[in-house]
């Protein structure tokens, strides 16, 4: 029971989508383009349906200021398809990962299977709460590989390195959060489920001269970026329902503000929450200042207050707050702030941090 009162959706994913996307998509299950089918029974090649994907592969260039040297794709499998897809195709000889989380680890993992990998630095000896600064990308690497949000210790990359390497990064949490040059990469992938859309859909935006690239290996069809983009994302059945909800969150996006305006957004409820952290006696954050997330605030108790966890918790759930449990590699609390949070729900939150201080 929610009281009939506001649910305030910190989850770290399947997370929060606009209203706009709900409501259109929900019009779209009941009768689709006015075909008098759903969207969830249309055929995937019939020509409403192409006309969605179109939009939404144009809506990602329009959001990440990129040009038509660029292929949008939507597959399947999430990120961590993309962990061993990408040396499968990439990964000749050696290839560069800069570690900052569980993610990366899993990806410099299925690496390992491809090629020789080089970690060029690492934060796992602090428990991943920073991201390393200083590192080598070697001239002769196939391509170098990070990750710009890591969910799970509240860590996010401030800035990207220069360098003549062809640069891959996994954005699944924070994609359209924030401005940044993303021509700089090569090719970025995302799980759509944290930032963009709901789960079943991948978005993978890749530069056509990639294709150039690939290893001399067996590639299974299904595996190689080229043969989808020459598809346009149709070569086997696309998750319609995910792809037609994040088309619409993409709208959602570029009709307030676009990325500038979702990283003044998201700017304003990290430096709300944060600065109700720092400022109380009985929490501290978990990630080192400079490297702390716009999309995931982690936190815990002060250990001399730890008791204290049970009565929070149920001062959050009469609030109606959901989803603010932390990781089990953290513990305490994760508030994920994705772009369709309001800033209202962060002041829920903040209000009962404060409402602790007195």
């Amino acid at each position: 029971m929610n009281n009939g009162k506001k649910i305030h959706n910190f989850s770290a994913g399947p997370s929060i989508l606009s209203e706009y996307a709900l409501e259109k998509s929900i019009q779209d299950i009941q009768n689709f383009a006015g075909t008098g089918l759903s969207v969830l029974e249309v055929s995937h090649r019939s020509k409403p349906f192409v006309e969605v994907v179109d939009q939404a592969q144009a809506l990602v260039k329009q959001l990440l200021g990129l040009s038509d040297d660029y292929d949008v794709l939507f597959l399947q499998g999430g990120a961590s398809t993309q962990f061993f897809q990408v040396p499968q195709n990439f990964l000749q000889s050696k290839a560069v990962y800069l570690n900052t989380g569980t993610w990366s680890k899993k990806a410099i993992k299925e690496a390992k299977g491809f090629g020789s990998v080089v970690v060029t630095a690492s934060s796992e000896e602090s428990n991943f709460n920073y991201i390393p600064k200083e590192y080598h990308i070697d001239d002769d690497a196939d391509y170098f590989h990070c990750t710009s949000n890591n969910t799970i210790f509240g860590t996010q990359m401030k800035s990207f390195p220069d360098t003549s390497v062809p640069m891959i990064c996994d954005m699944s949490s924070d994609i359209f959060s924030k401005k940044l040059d993303f021509s700089k990469f090569h090719m970025i992938y995302a799980g759509a489920q944290k930032n963009m859309g709901p789960a079943g859909v991948t978005l993978v935006v890749i530069r056509k001269d990639m294709y150039d690239r690939v290893a001399d290996r067996h590639i299974p069809s299904m595996l190689g970026y080229k043969l989808h983009a020459e598809n346009g994302s149709m070569f086997n059945t696309p998750p319609v329902f995910p792809i037609l909800v994040s088309k619409y969150n993409m709208e959602w996006v570029l009709n307030n503000g676009g990325v500038a305006g979702m990283e003044e957004r998201n700017s304003a409820k990290a430096n709300l929450l944060y600065n109700a952290i720092d400022h109380s006696p009985y929490f501290v954050g978990t990630a080192e200042r400079e490297s702390r997330s716009h999309m995931n605030a982690c936190f815990v108790f002060k250990s001399e207050f730890e008791n204290l966890a049970e009565k929070f918790d149920a001062a959050c759930k009469e609030a109606n707050i959901s989803g603010l449990k932390g990781h089990r590699s953290v513990g305490g609390y994760r508030a994920s702030l994705y772009n369709a949070l309001p800033l209202e729900s962060v002041q829920a939150l903040v209000d009962i941090i404060e409402n602790f201080n007195k």
